[in-house]
């Protein structure tokens, strides 16, 4: 009987990530939005502060984003900032992830547990 625990598991698992990141991004699937909270926590997180609270780079908080434009974030996820330590995101990110990605951002950022 594992075998047929295991399917609903996930399906519940999945169910969970999404209501708790939220239904933007519908077209990825819960897994997909899990990896992207991964990447922005360990990844961004590296320059932004573990707590994206900032550090090399600056503070992703809700507050700290709250005059700037969504499509100048997407575009500085994607593309990066020349001169600067901010590496461009285009190969591993699509527009809409990005844009999923700042839409989070801009809520108050989920947790990858």
């Amino acid at each position: 009987m594992v075998r047929g625990k295991a399917p609903a598991l996930l399906l519940g698992l999945g169910a969970l990530v999404s209501s708790a990141v939220g239904w933007a991004g519908e077209g990825m699937s819960p897994e997909r939005r899990m990896e992207l909270v991964r990447l922005v926590r360990n990844d961004c997180g590296s320059c932004h502060g573990g707590r994206l609270k900032g550090g090399l780079g600056p503070a992703l908080s809700p507050d700290s984003l709250r005059d700037k434009a969504p499509e100048g974030l997407r575009e500085t996820i994607l593309h990066g900032r020349a001169g600067g330590a901010m590496p461009p995101w285009s190969d591993f990110l699509s527009a809409e992830e990005a844009d999923w990605i700042v839409e989070q951002l801009v809520k108050g950022f989920p947790n990858a547990r």
